[in-house]
């Protein structure tokens, strides 16, 4: 194709054919014009060819029909004609590109895809044993590799448990897999305004953002940790009450029940200002007992199989009656909400009124009233919908997770008195036995630090990251990955890796110290040890859900000795659900430690 600059001064559009041959020019005299004018960038000669028939191409097209009408061409022209020549050669590469491209996702290769998948269900009938679903997908990828894919009911689904894999999913393609796929809870809880929940887009970004920048930073962490210290030392005056009860013998205690019991407590305080549990032993029936059912059937509920997540067609006939339980577990949470939400608004208002000068920024709630004025109206949801939505799975997220790291931290202590007695050691060493630890002192205790670094490798709060759904096609390695397909990253057996880890299940500490993982942290940076998930949908909470766990477990630790009865082992048998929970609960002994005045100044 040549310029219109070029070719306008042509006497005629013809070929050279319609010259008499005697009359033609001579091939050598057009390639030595082409020449002249340098009319490509890389040197005209190059690209331009005087064909057998004299008709000057380039790229297999007549470039020139008449070589009188180059002679009158001015310098000009000349440029002109190096710009367009330039710009059909990015368009000739362009096509060329996008036909290449084509050719190459006709022909591209998925991920290999499981056997055994049967119609209708897919491979739903292979998770369907009482076994955690990430061990049986681990079991999957030593069979068939670190990326493979499943057919979930109506729904592809792509396993991925290899850390170059992951990083390629949360790097490269982070984006695309940044939505989440339509799920019956985001539905009947708060019609999708859960923000955990809901699929990429800007009412995802905003709330995010708001929970981010406003609700979880180390500012406010800080204004708020004296609601972590005073919980703590409620709790351990609670066990030492139980030891004191007993003559200072040793005490079991449902350790289980404690941690679930403190966690709670700190977090519904830090979000809505009050303590909602006074004992551990709080008795069935009462409205805060009740409450905390309801968190647990909201959590039973978010981890347990419903058909209509995989088939939606079917969820008219509620298989299994979660639907239903769903819509009763939300009203009673929600009256709840509902009620806290009131109070806040009418503290606000009482303040202003009296004139107190209070910055109405106590707790989460009283923030998110702050950033959220009452006319708020983000993607079609108004101020109450957010902040209950937003209330609900915080609570839901950092009481459960955070219990269960502590629980399965406490038992794989248990199950190894060595590593439990240079934990108490360090303690003794940094912290002494006339005071108690603080979090200030958490920068010196570095084996401390290990434990529960090594428990989140064996035991991540999410053993399989929140499920993510592409919104386009892409590539995870060499394998095409359609739009729709659903991401399920294995994080259990990807903490668990032989080529990473060595002795990948054992519970080692001391790993941490070895210079090849010494500079690994829990920040979503190394591919190879994420437990809070990465990129995007990263846990937004993981620097409160550290904190609360490094204090408790060291306020335990250093006032207490722990042993089991009878110096049996802790069974560390998993149940089912979203966190990975223990399947019996953690009953060990307790016996005070420290001199009785620092469990009565508590």
């Amino acid at each position: 194709m040549v310029a219109d600059a070029l070719t306008r001064k042509a006497i005629s559009m013809g070929s050279l054919a319609h010259i008499p041959v005697g009359e033609r020019p001579l091939a050598a005299d057009i390639q030595t014009l082409a020449n002249q004018f340098d009319i490509v960038s890389h040197g005209g000669a190059k690209q331009v060819v005087v064909g057998d028939d004299g008709v000057l191409r380039m790229h297999d097209r007549i470039c020139v029909p008449n070589v009188d009408g180059l002679r009158e061409l001015t310098l000009e022209e000349a440029h002109i004609s190096c710009y367009s020549i330039h710009l059909a050669l990015f368009v000739a590469h362009t096509y060329k590109s996008r036909n290449r491209a084509s050719t190459a996702k006709n022909s591209s290769i998925g991920a290999p895809k499981a056997p055994g998948a049967w119609p209708f269900i897919g491979h739903l009938h292979l998770l369907s044993d009482p076994v955690p679903a990430c061990r049986t997908l681990g079991l999957m990828a030593d069979k068939y590799g670190p990326i493979f894919q499943l057919q979930l009911g109506t729904h592809p689904a792509l396993v991925v448990s290899s850390w170059e894999m992951v990083k390629d999913c949360f790097t490269t393609n982070d984006k695309i897999f940044a939505s989440r796929p339509k799920m019956t809870l985001s539905k009947y809880f708060y019609n999708d305004a859960v923000f955990a929940l809901a699929p990429y887009g800007p009412y995802w970004r905003e709330i995010r953002k708001m929970v981010t920048l406003e609700l979880f930073t180390n500012s406010r962490l800080e204004k708020l940790k004296h609601v972590r210290a005073s919980e703590v030392d409620c709790c351990i005056k609670e066990l030492y009450s139980f030891c004191n009860n007993n003559n200072n013998f040793p005490t079991q205690v449902n350790l289980s029940s404690w941690f679930e019991h403190i966690t709670c407590n700190i977090i519904i305080r830090m979000l809505a200002g009050k303590r909602f549990s006074s004992s551990v032993n709080e008795q069935s029936g009462t409205k805060e007992m009740q409450f905390k059912e309801s968190i647990k059937k909201a959590l039973f509920l978010g981890g347990t199989f419903v058909v209509s997540d995989v088939i939606p067609s079917l969820e008219w006939m509620d298989i299994g009656g979660h639907i239903k339980a769903m819509k009763q577990t939300f009203n009673e949470v929600d009256s709840v909400f509902d009620i806290w939400l009131k109070e806040h608004i009418q503290k606000r208002k009482d303040c202003e009124n009296s004139n107190t000068g209070d910055d109405h920024q106590s707790d989460f709630i009283d923030v998110m009233l702050s950033t959220l004025p009452e006319e708020t109206m983000v993607s079609g949801y108004d101020r109450d919908a957010i902040i209950k939505a937003t209330t609900l799975i915080l609570i839901m997220t950092a009481s459960e997770s955070t219990a269960e790291t502590l629980i399965w931290t406490l038992s794989l202590l248990m199950n190894d008195r060595r590593i439990l007695k240079i934990a108490q050691d360090e303690l003794d060493e940094h912290v002494g036995r006339n005071r108690w630890v603080e979090e200030s002192d958490m920068k010196n205790l570095k084996y401390l630090q290990a434990i529960v670094k090594e428990t989140l490798r064996l035991y991540p709060p999410g053993p399989l990251a929140g499920p993510r759904e592409a919104i386009e096609d892409c590539y995870v390695g060499k394998y095409h990955i359609r739009k729709g397909t659903r991401l399920i990253v294995n994080l259990w057996k990807l903490q668990r890796d032989s080529s990473i880890w060595e002795n990948p299940n054992e519970f080692q500490p001391e790993r941490w110290f070895l210079k090849e993982h010494m500079n690994i942290n829990f920040r979503g940076q190394s591919f190879e040890y994420i437990p809070f998930s990465s990129g995007r949908r990263m846990c937004p909470g993981l620097t409160f859900g550290t904190q609360v766990v490094h204090l408790t477990l060291a306020r335990l630790l250093h006032g207490f000795n722990i042993s089991m009865p009878r110096e049996e082992p802790v069974d560390l048998s998993e149940g089912l659900g979203i966190a990975l929970p223990k399947m019996k609960p953690l009953q060990p002994l307790l016996t005070p430690r420290l001199p009785m005045e620092l469990y009565q100044s508590l």
